[in-house]
């Protein structure tokens, strides 16, 4: 290895160097005077432009040492399947597909404005989404279905259903986004069958830098992506977009021959944090994330305001399971009753609404634990008279963050230094920030 690092790597990380910025500016020009809205019919230039530029990608991908790419299957025309799902998604490598189709992809808006790489993100015309913008999750859906629908005049959409990176040895939840359209898609599987895994890159793992000095590293790095027949959506597919993706992840799993997982994105969060974050009676968060996923709550910021005004107005009067189930709009089921069960901690038919709103706020946002203990101290504070009494308080941290009986009296014991037998957020928020962020 130490061979490598002083020869091929240095070697390897210029040539892909010089390659992207050799492709720069055939990418600025052909983007220059272009619609971002409309698609123009491509002229002459523009298809050599299109041509020279897959030639350097191809190029610095070689340099890398994908030598060989193999390819299996076909890939569809762009009015046949107007989505391209592929799976599974482990490494920033994985933009090799992008780089051979030139399809569109799904991207922060932010990577525009990057010097260089921004142009060559440009010229694929990728769905941008603005982390500023609140309601850019609803535009980039609307893009999306706009140029699904547009009989093959746009692009094709290359989307990673997953949503982040995994080690490829199952397929976790897909998101719904490219199958709300409701279009036909083209499911597209990828492997990198080498003896030593030097690509995989997850958030746990090796840093980006390391992985890519151990692939340079490396004589020859092999790369197989398969085009699988097309997956129309039959009529209650197209209605119901979760079953659509489940239905194309298990046709994706059996070509890849791994199994597939019910944990999401959102649950590798949960799990990270799990150490922490606890439920009533010490029930896996997890366990609760798959019973939010399944119940098909929205994981969004105006669902937990919803479910916390409606707990507020409940002034802590604790609700059976039918009342429950009205709360969240749900249908009584199996799913539900679980649920109910991990509140009901006395098993005698009752819960408290707050209690699911916190582990709630938890699932959706598992990093900002002090947004979730502000969130609760807005709805106890409510039935006590703008303040929180340590056993409310004792409900609320051990909820959010599994602390015991023990800590939160300490706790509260050195927040109520006027000895008021309660504590608000408002007036006590210096202490109350500086004590929890010891326990978080």
């Amino acid at each position: 290895m130490g061979v490598m690092t002083l020869t091929l790597f240095p070697v390897r990380l210029f040539f892909a160097a010089f390659m992207m910025l050799l492709a720069w500016p055939f990418a600025f020009i052909a983007t220059v005077g272009r619609s971002e809205s409309n698609v123009e019919p491509q002229c002459f230039w523009r298809r050599v432009v299109d041509v020279v530029l897959r030639l350097i990608m191809r190029s610095m991908w070689f340099a890398g040492g994908f030598h060989w790419i193999r390819v299996k299957g076909q890939r569809a025309l762009p009015d046949q399947a107007p989505i391209l799902t592929l799976a599974p998604h482990s490494s920033y490598f994985d933009a090799m597909p992008v780089t051979m189709t030139m399809a569109s992809i799904v991207m922060k808006a932010e990577s525009k404005d990057i010097p260089l790489w921004g142009t060559l993100i440009k010229y694929i015309r990728p769905v941008f989404v603005s982390r500023s913008d609140q309601d850019s999750r609803r535009k980039t859906v609307e893009e999306i279905k706009r140029r699904a629908h547009c009989q093959g005049v746009w692009p094709q959409i290359m989307i990673f259903p997953e949503g982040t990176c995994t080690n490829r040895s199952c397929l976790i939840t897909f998101k719904p986004g490219a199958f709300i359209p409701a279009v036909p898609v083209q499911p597209v599987v990828i492997r990198y069958p080498n003896q030593l895994d030097t690509i995989t890159w997850t958030w746990q793992g090796p840093g980006a830098f390391k992985i890519l000095w151990l692939t340079l590293c490396q004589l020859h790095n092999e790369f197989e992506i398969e085009f699988l027949p097309i997956y129309t959506p039959s009529d209650e597919e197209a209605k119901n977009p979760q079953l659509f993706a489940q239905n194309v992840r298990r046709i994706m799993a059996k070509a890849l021959q791994v199994p597939v997982t019910d944990y999401s994105f959102e649950d590798c969060q949960l799990a990270m944090a799990e150490g922490q974050l606890r439920l009533p009676v010490d029930t896996s968060l997890l366990e609760f994330a798959r019973l939010v996923r399944r119940l098909g709550l929205k994981r969004e910021i105006s669902e937990i305001e919803g479910y916390s005004r409606r707990a507020r107005a409940l002034k802590g009067v604790k609700q059976n399971v039918e009342q429950f189930s009205r709360i969240l709009e749900q249908p009584l089921s199996n799913v539900l009753r679980d649920m109910f069960a991990l509140f009901d901690e006395k098993d005698e038919g009752l819960m408290d609404v707050r209690e699911f709103v916190i582990a709630f706020s938890v699932v959706c946002r598992p990093t900002k634990t002090l947004e979730t203990i502000k969130l609760a101290f807005t709805m106890y504070e409510k039935t006590q008279d703008g303040g929180v009494t340590e056993d409310e308080l004792e409900c609320i941290l051990h909820t959010a963050l599994g602390v015991t009986a023990l800590r939160v009296s300490r706790l509260f014991g050195a927040i109520d230094v006027a000895k008021r037998g309660k504590v608000t957020f408002g007036k006590n928020r210096g202490s109350v920030e500086a004590k929890l962020y010891s326990l978080v």
